[in-house]
């Protein structure tokens, strides 16, 4: 990390409208370092990456590459400069196969003609970094953990001097996020920089050399990584001494079983010979990356094409499509927040609303005024900021979308309720209002299923654990009497036994 900075800000503030997002913050970015950028979600680190990468301007402050002020920055600039970007958000054209989107807008050709040979020049990439994807493969027939593989390949494919990794790991498993460290490590030593934006504080720790703390849109401080712990710095997130997240203490009693689910079988591959859940109990389930464990959620809830016994408080009941389920009242928050869960374009009350347009609307018109006042309940009950019903869900935080994803489909007073990685992409603050609020659900009686990458995160919420791969159940847990060591050790053996029989 010697030599003048690749870039520089000083005094960037952002605003949306009346909202301040960020305000004065300076920042260097030094050639041969990997620089970590965390906060709470809403404390302006994805806005910062986004402005360093050229995809948001500044209301304010000045932007400088190797000491020389821009007097224009945008995305093209940025490129043009050597900054690259990967958004939180996946950036992605569905249609188009991994090679294509690897190289969007980077394709060799001759005299305007493609010459097709983004294939290739994939294969050669993926060798050099260790990421491997199919490059013919559609993006949209991919789980959302390669899609966010893919993001990475195209950061990297820009060759930059500087990119920007917002968020990178939160589908990837363990393994994967290992891989994607030595990938940051060999960048750094070749002399690039990585601007590493993250809520997993062990992976600040553990790879980047210095990390810059935002508190509400301004800057606490930057220190080197060796000076910190993970406590001085939630302590300086939060603004004031406070340890990791805590998970809420569990419900004990559960009641009478609310969901059965027998002999299910769907057209995604999953298999479920039986499933209960209780009244007042949260279950978990635990397996790696492509284990199957959104697919039983979808089967069970009508997302994807299913057949098997589905009872609801002992009566059968036939659930063909999503609007069934959640009519009889189970609900389930879907991983894919942007994707399949909000509608970006549309204000706060507009994305609350729509699982519950029945009972607000009178002859297709919907009553604006219940409309607020049901979004306004989600607000104050999850503590969504800024708190405003007319906001723009796409200037909201990763952690404050997830907050508003999870409470429209909590507005309507479900019995089953479906989380599949409720706390991915969002920081410590965030993911303590999430889990007290499972928590929560389950002391009214609510019956919860938490589905998670995360296997501490399933450990410490769940009552009853189940294990899963290849879209089955393969064994049940108590989550009291094993760690988080023993249980990937039993994964690792069930898909070892798979293997071994295939």
């Amino acid at each position: 990390m010697i030599g003048a900075p690749v870039i520089s800000v000083r005094g960037v503030g952002v605003r949306f409208g009346d909202v301040t997002v960020l305000s004065g913050v300076d920042l260097d970015i030094r050639p041969g370092e990997v620089h970590g950028l965390i906060g709470e979600n809403g404390a302006g680190k994805s806005t910062l990456g986004k402005v360093l990468g050229g995809y948001y301007g500044s209301s304010e402050g000045e932007i400088f590459i190797d000491d020389r002020k821009q007097s224009h920055w945008d995305t093209p600039t940025a490129l043009e400069n050597g900054v690259a970007i990967m958004h939180q958000e996946l950036q992605l054209v569905p249609g188009l196969t991994v090679a294509q989107n690897v190289y969007l807008g980077i394709e060799e050709n001759h005299y305007g003609v493609l010459s097709g040979t983004e294939g290739k020049r994939l294969e050669r990439l993926m060798a050099e970094c260790g990421l491997q994807l199919d490059p013919d493969a559609v993006t949209s027939d991919l789980t959302i953990a390669e899609q966010q593989k893919i993001e990475i390949l195209r950061s990297l494919a820009r060759e930059a001097r500087v990119i920007v990794m917002d968020e990178p790991t939160a589908s990837l498993s363990k393994t994967e996020v290992d891989q994607l460290h030595r990938i940051m490590r060999g960048l750094r030593d070749e002399g690039r920089s990585v601007i590493y934006v993250t809520h997993f504080l062990n992976d600040i720790l553990d790879v980047t050399d210095r990390v810059t703390v935002l508190r509400n849109g301004t800057m606490v401080h930057t220190r080197d990584t060796s000076d910190e712990t993970k406590e001085t710095l939630v302590s300086a997130m939060l603004g004031g001494a406070k340890s990791e997240t805590l998970y809420p203490p569990k419900a004990r009693n559960p009641g009478k079983v609310v969901l059965s689910v027998r002999d299910l079988s769907s057209s995604m591959g999953a298999r479920v010979e039986r499933l209960e859940l209780r009244a007042g109990e949260v279950v978990g389930f635990a397996g790696l990356v492509g284990a199957g464990r959104t697919e039983i959620a979808r089967a069970i809830v009508g997302a994807d094409h299913a057949t098997g016994t589905v009872e609801l408080d002992g009566a059968p009941l036939v659930v063909r499509t999503i609007r069934d389920a959640t009519e009889a009242g189970i609900v389930m928050v879907p991983e894919d927040r942007r994707g399949q869960g909000l509608v970006m374009s549309q204000t706060v009350a507009a994305n609350v609303s729509l699982p519950h347009l029945a009972n607000i609307a009178r002859a297709g018109v919907v009553r604006r005024g219940e409309e607020r006042s049901l979004a306004q309940r989600v607000i104050e009950r999850f503590g969504v900021r800024p708190a405003a019903v007319d906001g723009d869900i796409s200037n909201y935080s990763g952690g404050n979308q997830q907050k508003v994803l999870i409470g429209k489909w909590l507005a309507g007073n479900p019995r089953v309720v479906i989380l599949d990685e409720p706390s991915r992409g969002v920081d410590v603050g965030a993911r303590e209002a999430i889990h007290q609020e499972i928590a929560r659900l389950a002391s009214e009686g609510v019956a919860v299923l938490v589905i998670s990458s995360e296997i501490e995160e399933v450990l410490g919420l769940a009552t009853r654990v189940y294990l899963v791969d290849s879209g089955r159940l393969v064994d049940e847990i108590d989550p009291d009497e094993v760690g988080e060591a023993e249980v990937l050790a039993a994964l690792f053996k069930h898909q070892t036994t798979k293997d071994s029989v295939a």
